[in-house]
């Protein structure tokens, strides 16, 4: 119950920095403006978001004739999450990793990389897979498009913002020194908001997975695996959009600059301790 009020807090508090922006470029006028786009992005993030990850990364669905083994092992760990059967996916991709996607759980997918099938013993697989339906039931996977969507659009409203300035609400433009703050503090607000929500719920779907399996020690192995092999191999399409990296299980990302400092994952080392007090 903490952790859900937290995220409701936190989109909240995102929404309220996009307006903020919005009020600085716009005044009042910008304001509304802002909140109209922010309503707009939510609604195509709510119907298409599933559809835009899953192209991106190049996915193609699977079924219990082109991967049965797969297939069967998502449709088991479905039926003991009582969760409707989501539709699967493989990415042909070396990088170990798999996400969720989905506006709730009758529309859901879950996708996995071909990489993480080779590198991963099918005990250690069933964990990662039960810890992406975790995400489908406690509805994470709506929760982290949205607020992905959102902190993307702050950080261009915020290069707009420097490039052409603001105004206040008599029509006055602001210092440009206040714009250039403004382009740098916001962005870096947002990722803080995202990274916030994304590990809190990393937590809980982990928590969740190892229920839905019933061996937390499988989960805490397949992180420890994945992290491994993960690290030198970064995945092409998460570089090319890595708002999308807070869906993996794990972060695809190098962890270059102040891309390590802003991860929108708990270290693996606290989820693998985690797990194993389950245990």
């Amino acid at each position: 119950m903490f952790n859900l009020l937290k995220t409701a807090v936190l989109m909240a508090a995102i929404t309220a920095l996009f307006m903020a922006i919005g009020a600085f470029i716009g005044g009042r006028s910008g304001m509304m403006i802002a909140l109209a786009v922010a309503l707009g992005m939510n609604f195509f993030s709510y119907w298409f978001s599933d559809k835009l990850v899953l192209k991106m990364y190049n996915a193609q669905e699977v079924d219990a004739t082109s991967a049965p083994q797969f297939y069967r092992m998502v449709q088991e760990l479905a039926q003991r999450a009582q969760l409707p059967m989501p539709r699967v996916y493989l990415i042909n991709e070396d990088a170990p990793n798999a996400f969720a996607t989905g506006r709730n759980p009758e529309h859901a997918a879950v996708a996995a990389t071909t990489g993480i099938l080779r590198a991963l013993s099918e005990r250690e697989l069933r964990g990662v897979m039960a810890h992406e339906l975790a995400h489908v039931k406690h509805r994470d996977i709506l929760i982290s498009t949205v607020s992905a969507t959102m902190a993307g659009a702050i950080s261009m409203l915020a290069n707009f913002a420097m490039l052409f300035g603001g105004r206040d609400s008599e029509g006055r433009s602001h210092n440009p020194i206040v714009g250039l703050l403004v382009m740098i503090l916001a962005p870096l607000a947002a990722s803080l908001i995202q990274m916030a929500i994304s590990r809190a719920r990393e937590f809980e779907a982990d928590r969740g997975g190892a229920e839905i399996s019933g061996d937390p020690q499988a989960l805490a192995s397949a992180l420890q695996k994945i992290q491994r092999y993960a690290k030198g191999m970064p995945m092409q399409a998460a570089e090319h959009h890595p708002e999308t990296a807070q869906m993996m299980i794990i972060n695809p990302l190098s962890a270059g600059g102040l891309r390590g400092l802003f991860s929108t994952h708990p270290s693996t080392e606290e989820r693998v301790e985690r797990l194993l007090a389950m245990a």
